[in-house]
C-alpha cells in the first residue's frame, strides 16, 4: 500500500532551504518517492490547524518512506532543513 509523508514547514531562511530542496528531490526519487504537492495554495476548511507550507510525498509503502526518513543519506539533509525551517512531519498509510 502507498504511504504518504506530509510536511508542514515554516521556512526561516530561504537560501539554505533552496539548497535542501535541490538535494532532496533526487534522493526522494531514489527511494521510489514522488512529490504530489510542494508549497501550493492551501486552505483550512475545519479545525484549528494553521499550516504554513505543505509538502506531500507519495512512496510505495510505509517501510520505504520510513527508510528514506531514517537513512544515512537523508540525515545531513534533515539537519540542513532543521537549521533553516521548523515544522512537523507525518507519515500515513494509503489505501
Amino acid at each position: 500500500m502507498s504511504a504518504y509523508l506530509i510536511y508542514d514547514v515554516d521556512i526561516h531562511d530561504p537560501g539554505p532551504y533552496g539548497k535542501f530542496m535541490e538535494q532532496v528531490k533526487p534522493l526522494v526519487g531514489s527511494f521510489g518517492g514522488r512529490y504530489l504537492a510542494r508549497g501550493g495554495p492551501h486552505e483550512v476548511l475545519e479545525g484549528t490547524w494553521e499550516p504554513t507550507r505543505i509538502v506531500l510525498f507519495e512512496f510505495p509503502d510505509m517501510d520505504t518512506a520510513r527508510r528514506l526518513f531514517d537513512s544515512d543519506e537523508y540525515a545531513p539533509l534533515k539537519q540542513l532543513r532543521q537549521s533553516c525551517s521548523t515544522g512537523s512531519v507525518v507519515i500515513v498509510q494509503g489505501l
